[in-house]
């Protein structure tokens, strides 16, 4: 039980990573919102995070 939570905690780490570095602290935000709502049981909390998520990876690249 303990090595799956480890590679559990290294996943969301890796991946908060990644997302930070693909798509910056607004990233972060939509991500943050996204993972409130999931646990608090709100839509609008999960919602707002995943239409920030969504914009952010459907712009057009520069």
């Amino acid at each position: 039980m303990p090595a799956l939570a480890l590679l559990s905690a290294l996943f969301v780490v890796g991946f908060d990573q990644f997302v930070q570095w693909k798509y910056g602290t607004i990233g972060i935000i939509g991500l943050t919102l996204l993972t409130i709502g999931i646990k608090a049981n709100s839509p609008a909390c999960s919602s707002i995070g995943a239409v920030v998520l969504a914009l952010l990876v459907a712009q057009p690249a520069l």
